[in-house]
């Protein structure tokens, strides 16, 4: 997951370990008043500005961001539809947004916050209370950021769980939509694991999916690559901006690791350790397709790699596969 960035003391900056920097986004069409409050913030914070609707819902699409400070009246897109557009979007929807603005009546304000804004500040500004406003609406996302976290971690294997994948899935499928990039998912199921169970007892089996899942961990390195629980002994593993052979070298990366554990498995009949077969999709996400469809090919090619053996891969890519709106049987695993 991505790093929760907070205040670290009242000056709002860095300072809680390896916490980064809050990121915040200034948004107005008047390059004077961007420079102005973004005085007020660096260098503790990381500054992005836009003078445009248009820009800003760019800059938040390509960057994680922890607070909007955002000007209402504004050329084209003004900042009330502006953060309309960032509530119904489900990547920034916890983004806070605080209107700086010349409006002061009551109206405004209403409208203001009934857009979905957490605060409403009027020009000339107080760089104090601006300030202030600031720290607690970074420091009220910061906690707002470590529920969701603990809500989208498996409780077992502490690897991040199925809801958060899903939510994943479909915040990636959306960027690489917009981008052009590629996606690959990677399906992961450990072999005979009820064997397993039924051999070595059901604690033995949650030992051994927290070292699998300690492995899967293990053997990514980009930030931006998550593994996560699936349901049972099933795991996940998402790879934005990848292709079909990055997607099929990181799942035999994986399912190798997992072999060369050696982790005792005397009930197997693939080997006498614990392996696990992969299935692989990848895309170049657009219209034609949804994500969904890329889970459902990746179960496709992981019941194939089930049914020829185990303890191997099988991949493809999503433009190729079967209808993704066939039935998967289920295999014996």
């Amino acid at each position: 997951m991505t790093a929760l960035r907070s205040p670290a003391d009242p000056t709002i900056g860095p300072g809680l370990g390896e916490v980064p920097a809050p990121r915040l986004l200034l948004v107005d069409d008047q390059a004077l008043n961007i420079a102005a409050l973004a005085r007020l913030f660096q260098p503790g914070c990381e500054v992005l500005s836009a003078t445009s609707g248009e820009q800003a819902l760019a800059l938040c699409a390509a960057h994680p961001i922890d607070l909007v400070l955002l000007d209402v009246m504004m050329p084209g897109m003004d900042g009330l539809e502006v953060c309309r557009r960032l509530k119904a979007d489900p990547a920034t929807r916890d983004v806070p947004v605080i209107f700086v603005t010349a409006q002061t009546d009551p109206q405004s304000e209403t409208r203001g916050l009934g857009a979905g804004a957490v605060d409403f500040i009027s020009k000339p500004i107080s760089p104090a209370i601006v300030r202030a406003r600031v720290k607690t609406h970074l420091t009220l996302k910061a906690q707002s950021d470590q529920l969701r976290q603990w809500a989208y971690v498996d409780g077992l294997t502490g690897v991040c769980n199925r809801r958060y994948f899903d939510e994943r899935l479909i915040s990636e499928w959306r960027r690489a939509t917009r981008s052009g990039a590629a996606l690959g998912v990677v399906l992961l199921d450990v072999d005979a694991f009820k064997p397993y169970n039924d051999r070595y007892g059901h604690q033995a089996g949650d030992d051994c999916l927290r070292e699998v899942a300690r492995i899967f961990r293990g053997g990514i390195h980009r930030p931006g690559d998550l593994i996560a629980r699936y349901g049972g002994e099933e795991f996940v593993c998402l790879l934005p901006d990848t292709g079909h052979a990055g997607a099929m070298h990181i799942a035999q990366v994986l399912r190798q690791a997992i072999a060369g554990a050696r982790i005792e498995h005397a009930g197997s009949p693939t080997a006498p350790y614990v392996t696990v077969s992969a299935g692989v999709c990848s895309a170049q996400p657009s219209a034609q397709h949804c994500a969904q469809a890329m889970v459902v090919t990746a179960d496709q090619q992981l019941y194939l790699a089930k049914s020829t053996g185990r303890n191997r891969v099988c991949g493809a890519e999503l433009a190729e596969a079967a209808d993704p709106a066939s039935p998967v049987p289920t295999p014996r695993r």
